[in-house]
């Protein structure tokens, strides 16, 4: 007892002293100009809080008149007490006023608030830049379960704090979790919001903290510290004997309690589960008894390596029109599809590519189908159609194209989608007709949609996908105009927090690979981040970037020519002409700015997909100056600008719009 209780301070002192010791800061550059108002009226404001006999948790303030006011906001963690939060406002001012004197912008944080002042108008505006994550130096046994239950734990509480009016943008709770058999602990959190926020920005950037804490998720502790927002989470109670109140239990979906029987329950359901796919792995792909081989499943460096590899031939009885109503059996037999596709006619065949034809179908109850037909001498081989079965029929999301079933007939390779009656999205947007459909609020929704679709795959889905084949031709439009990414032929699961993998065999498409990858065989979920920032280029100027140079003259490449006009300031040069009546010129520049940041040379410069979903779907997000992209090279003369313009103008229209140098 005494050896468990000592273990328990002793943890509790190891966690407190991990993290970084306060203050931290983020402190403008500039200061204000000698004997500015500025600084009167600021000194004036320090001086006053600094009386101040009672604080309250939150306020935001201002002082002086325009064009000279100062603005000022104070956020004390609502699990500290009264006297903690006056005295963290006291060392906060010191602290400000030691560190970021006079300067335009500056926030500093200590254990339990954050100060800040600024010459902007910044209340209510979310701003999520230069976050700061800290983590605790003693890392836990099993990160992956350990991850899962902190990003569950996390995203429930965000949900409650930003969405329930009586928690009043903060929430605390716990999750029960087993460290190992000596140790059965919880997991405790806390997460909150600047009290100026809308409900969605609260959630925006308590969303945006937790993917950025997730690269820290082998830690036993964390917090990330933003302008916005704040979360922390431990293996010990932090929030008891701090707070007026006491954290709660949070389980998903289930309210704000937990019942202690949930927990046989839950264990039982998840062993039957587990024995569940167990059975339907064995039946769904037969083992070969006369030969060991070996089946990449996942990727070159990730991979799965499996004695019950697909066989092929042994999968020509299986399956059946009994078995069609099963979704986790997705095997379709051969007959059914001929008679769907009217064995396979030409008048079927929606379209060809490097893998063999797709063709429509109907199957008997009236439902339409697309049947990808591998061909013999098909670029995507036995590994990328066992990839794409053993993939894509686990993944479930609106903007993923569902795998309706597979069938393997002698030499015959068959896979099986949901119809897409608008095809691919390369059909409309490179077609000087077809494009004039996609208006930009079409354009906007799919750009939207795909990027739903990629954070899905990089952080929401049960498996972590990087697609590395992002591209137009790749994103399938339903009747609405809804994408759906498709062909995850060359996709890889990744299990490490970056996500980073090499390989020897280079995949993809011209145009549309990162730099790090078609050079150096290195690929991550920022390779995927590129392909979707030259797709989002591509769809808001309705141009290629492979062959651009060839079909214009402008520039190297559509990435260089943005860049060059980006720079110059004639950023809306880019924008399609077709895109003219009915595009708001500041989410154009928005757009064209969120896309230059995803082509950044540098990986670790682009932004996580999570972010990517934020930026475009919240105004009030602050965005950084993007650095040149990939593959820049080459000059851009006048001569080019004037060939250029001529050619990106389309029956007569002219972009005579510009923005400021």
């Amino acid at each position: 007892m005494f050896f468990f209780l000592f273990y328990s301070v002793f943890s509790v002192i190891i966690h407190d002293a991990a993290h970084p010791d306060p203050p931290f800061k983020l402190c403008d550059t500039a200061n204000f100009p000698t004997n500015s108002p500025y600084r009167a009226n600021l000194d004036k404001l320090l001086s006053s809080l600094s009386t101040y006999q009672s604080v309250p948790k939150f306020y935001n303030t201002s002082l002086g008149t325009d064009p000279y006011r100062v603005y000022n906001l104070f956020l004390c963690y609502d699990y500290a007490n009264n006297d903690t939060c006056k005295t963290c406002l006291q060392v906060a001012l010191q602290y400000i006023q030691k560190l970021c004197l006079y300067k335009f912008d500056a926030v500093v944080w200590d254990e339990y608030c954050l100060f800040r002042y600024s010459t902007e108008n910044f209340f209510g505006k979310l701003n999520v830049t230069g976050n700061i994550p800290l983590d605790n130096i003693k890392n836990v046994s099993d990160p992956e379960r350990f991850r899962s239950v902190v990003n569950s734990t996390l995203h429930n509480l965000t949900k409650i704090a930003a969405f329930d009016p009586s928690a009043d943008m903060h929430f605390a709770g716990r999750t029960p979790y087993m460290e190992n058999r000596m140790n059965i602990t919880a997991l405790h959190a806390f997460v909150q919001c600047s009290k100026d926020l809308s409900p969605n920005d609260c959630y925006a950037c308590l969303e945006t903290a937790i993917t950025q804490i997730l690269d820290l998720y082998y830690s036993r502790g964390a917090r990330l510290l933003s302008r916005s927002c704040f979360l922390r989470y431990e293996l010990y109670n932090f929030v008891e004997g701090k707070s007026e109140f006491t954290d709660q239990d949070v389980v998903p979906k289930q309210g704000h309690s937990f019942k202690k029987w949930m927990i046989p329950v839950l264990s039982i359901g998840s062993v039957t589960l587990a024995l569940t796919i167990g059975y339907f792995i064995y039946c769904l792909v037969p083992r070969n008894r006369t030969r060991n081989r070996e089946s990449k499943i996942s990727g070159d460096q990730t991979t799965y390596q499996k004695d019950n590899n697909l066989d092929f031939q042994n999968h020509r009885t299986r399956g059946g029109t009994d078995n069609l109503d099963q979704k986790e059996y997705p095997f379709i037999e051969i007959d059914i599809i001929k008679e769907a596709t009217n064995n396979f006619s030409d008048s079927n065949k929606l379209g060809e590519g490097g893998f063999g034809p797709v063709f429509k179908g109907v199957l008997a109850n009236g439902e339409e189908i697309a049947v990808k037909r591998l061909s013999t001498n098909s670029d995507q081989g036995s590994d990328e159609f066992i990839n794409e079965v053993m993939l894509i029929h686990k993944l479930q999301h609106k903007n993923l194209v569902k795998l309706l079933g597979f069938c393997v007939h002698e030499e015959e390779k068959l896979l099986v989608y949901e119809y897409m009656p608008n095809s691919s999205l390369d059909g409309f947007l490179f077609d000087s007709r077809k494009r004039a459909r996609l208006n930009w609020t079409t354009r906007l929704d799919i750009i939207n949609g795909i990027a739903r679709g990629m954070l899905y795959l990089h952080q929401d889905s049960r498996l972590k996908i990087i697609h590395r084949d992002l591209k137009p031709s790749n994103v399938l439009l339903d009747a609405n105009m809804n994408p759906k990414i498709s062909d995850f032929g060359m996709a890889r699961i990744f299990g490490g927090p970056d996500g980073e993998a090499n390989t020897a065999k280079l995949v993809g498409t011209r145009g549309y690979m990162a730099p790090e990858f078609a050079m150096e065989g290195l690929y991550s979920i920022k390779s995927d981040v590129f392909s979707f920032g030259v797709l989002l280029l591509e769809i808001i100027s309705g141009r290629r970037n492979a062959g651009f140079h060839l079909m214009t003259k402008c520039a190297p490449s559509l990435l260089a020519y943005a860049w060059k006009l980006w720079n110059e300031g004639t950023a809306l040069e880019l924008r399609d002409p077709l895109l003219a009546d009915s595009c708001s010129q500041n989410e154009f520049l928005r757009c064209m700015h969120i896309g230059l940041l995803c082509v950044q040379e540098d990986a670790q410069d682009r932004p996580l997909m999570s972010y990517v979903v934020v930026m475009l779907n919240s105004q009030t997000v602050s965005l950084s100056q993007p650095e040149q992209p990939a593959f820049f090279i080459g000059k851009f003369t006048d001569h080019d600008r004037e060939t250029c313009y001529n050619n990106l103008s389309i029956n007569g229209l002219t972009i005579s719009d510009q923005i400021p140098r």
